[in-house]
């Protein structure tokens, strides 16, 4: 959320309105006399997060933090992660700090979060037996899909998938951007599991009319209002039709967790992380570009042109990000460490959005000369690719290691990029402090 207000931590949220926080963190809704869960509203939400059932549910004052959490926010809000940085709990968006990122595929325990809304009820219950799938709007045929149907009735398939937010690297904007301030990591490469969404496409019926997707989802509203919608993004049919992008019921060989999109959720690899919406429940055809939630105004837009730091952009002077920027990311060794040898292994990955990393260097005496890495060659498209170097260092002291990937169209990483009002596509070299004492 881009709104300061929006981003208070669970006691502050708490002591502002306790009833309206019940709602925002779990989605429950008590009865009239302040006690207990309606209809069972949240209850499934806040058992899964405290993993056990609460026997006493009914006698439950609304407004109350649990005692679990009060004594460790960070772990109840956020159970099933592995050294993840939590930005902000409302909406859960939690970062992988670099050395975390190691693994060719990434654990679910060490991919990233980014949430806009509230995570369904139906998440957290890992139930999906009330749930289908409508794919409708310019299609010839309008579809609903079970589960059970999604998975039998179309070809899986499995692919290694980056995703990667397109705020990643706002923090090192300035002036501040607004919204989370993102390091550099919020990028993933986990194995998804679903079926091509060109094959529900041309199951439905693409008319000649249309021209985009909208994704609409079921996580609620910050705000608790269920007449809004927290986001709902698309991307331009041929997106949808590039036989990369998926509708995944699966992450690295289970089913998605509540965090991630459980039941279903688009990817769309290489593009910004909030067009693989999670949570899905429908998939509109329009004939106009989408003008749903973040779609419009300056979200996930940049500038058509470059701006000075701290210029205000008109709505009309931006354009829609698609394909992300060539990157890169140094995962081993973790930055600030002590070596006691001349001679250190450097070990990273790099991606390129639509496009394949060609080649990798790095340097380090501060970008003078560069030594060229050895790349790895993904292991389908859109994964992010494995790249190894030596480093023998003349004699001790402090260093830098910086990285810098080129993709096949010849676009190299920066030292800095242009500022943008939003903090978007960061792509500035990656860069490590090494001390050697030998």
């Amino acid at each position: 959320m881009t709104d300061d207000k929006k981003e208070r931590g669970l006691y502050e949220l708490y002591a502002d309105d306790p009833e309206r926080a019940d709602y925002l963190v779990f989605g429950r809704r008590a009865h009239s006399d302040r006690r207990g869960f309606l209809k069972g509203a949240g209850l499934g939400a806040m058992g899964a997060m405290l993993g056990m059932a609460i026997p006493f549910h009914r006698n439950f004052p609304s407004g109350l933090i649990p005692a679990a959490m009060a004594e460790d926010t960070e772990i109840a809000l956020f159970g099933g992660k592995d050294g993840l940085t939590l930005l902000n709990d409302r909406p859960i968006n939690a970062e992988t700090p670099a050395h975390l990122l190691d693994d060719a595929v990434t654990p679910t325990s060490r991919h990233f979060v980014r949430n806009n809304g509230v995570v369904p009820e139906i998440a957290h219950r890992m139930d999906a037996s009330d749930w289908k799938l409508t794919i409708d709007g310019e299609v010839e045929k309008v579809l609903e899909l079970s589960l059970d149907e999604l998975k039998s009735k179309f070809k899986p398939v499995t692919l290694k998938l980056q995703l990667e937010c397109g705020g990643n690297g706002r923090a090192a904007f300035n002036p501040p951007a607004k919204g989370n301030q993102w390091t550099v990591g919020a990028i993933g490469n986990a194995e998804w599991t679903g079926v091509r969404y060109a094959d529900l496409l041309k199951a439905a019926g693409v008319k000649p009319s249309a021209i985009y997707t909208a994704h609409h989802s079921l996580d609620g509203h910050l705000s608790g209002d269920p007449s809004k919608t927290p986001i709902s993004r698309g991307v331009p049919i041929s997106k949808a039709m590039d036989p990369h992008s998926i509708i995944a019921y699966a992450m690295n060989g289970e089913p998605l967790p509540a965090l991630h999109g459980f039941p279903v959720r688009t990817i769309c690899p290489g593009w910004p992380g909030s067009t693989s919406q999670k949570w899905l429940s429908r998939i509109q055809l329009r004939d106009v570009v989408h003008d749903g939630p973040k779609m419009t105004g300056s979200s996930y837009r940049v500038p058509k042109f470059p701006v000075a730091p701290g210029t205000h952009v008109a709505d009309e002077d931006y354009k829609i990000i698609e394909s992300m920027p060539v990157k890169s990311l140094i995962t081993t060794p973790q930055t600030n460490q002590t070596i006691k040898t001349r001679t250190l292994k450097v070990h990273g990955h790099a991606w390129a959005g639509d496009n394949v990393v060609k080649r990798m260097d790095i340097s380090y005496d501060f970008g003078v000369t560069w030594v060229q890495a050895d790349l790895k060659a993904p292991p389908n498209p859109y994964s992010w690719q494995e790249w190894y170097a030596e480093v023998t260092f003349p004699t001790r002291g402090y260093y830098e290691i910086w990285a810098r990937a080129t993709d096949d169209k010849g676009n190299m990483q920066p030292f800095a990029v242009n500022w943008n009002p939003k903090g978007y596509l960061n792509n500035s070299m990656h860069r490590i402090a090494v001390i050697v004492d030998a």
